[in-house]
Parts: structure tokens; sequence; C-alpha cells
């Protein structure tokens, strides 16, 4: 993202911002199947505190990393 213009160059016409919203789209998609696939198909198994404690664990992690990536951005600012 912060070197796009040295790749792709300067954006003067409608497509970069629709390339960028289709990337973010994609990747929205792929992290919401990582998430959430595992637990969906344990909870339609009938597993469903094994599905809730999953994504609970998972959010947990995710809520973990973001703490620290603050942290360390409010440590070198």
């Amino acid at each position: 993202m912060f070197n796009g213009e040295k790749f792709f160059g300067k954006a003067d016409n409608f497509l970069m911002p629709v390339a960028m919203l289709l990337l973010f789209v994609l990747s929205t998609a792929i992290t919401g199947a990582l998430v959430l696939g595992k637990p969906i198909l344990l909870y339609l198994d009938n597993k469903k505190e094994d599905a809730l404690k999953l994504f609970g664990w998972t959010l947990g992690w995710l809520a973990v990393m973001v703490i620290l990536v603050l942290g360390v951005l409010a440590i070198m600012k």
C-alpha cells in the first residue's frame, strides 16, 4: 500500500479505487472463512460447546494480537 505508486504508477482513473475495494472484499471473505469456517462446521455437527469455545479462543487471540500491535505502536511513537 505504501509503494503502490512505484509498482502501478499514479492512479488517475477509477480502476485503482475499485481494485483496492475488491482486494479488501477478497481479504475480508478469506479472513471470515478462516475465522468462522471451523466453528460453523462444529456447530452444524451438534458440537455447539466446542464451536463456541473455538470461536472464543480465536477472538481472544486476535484481541491479544491487536493489543500487542497497538502497544508496540504506542511505544514507538
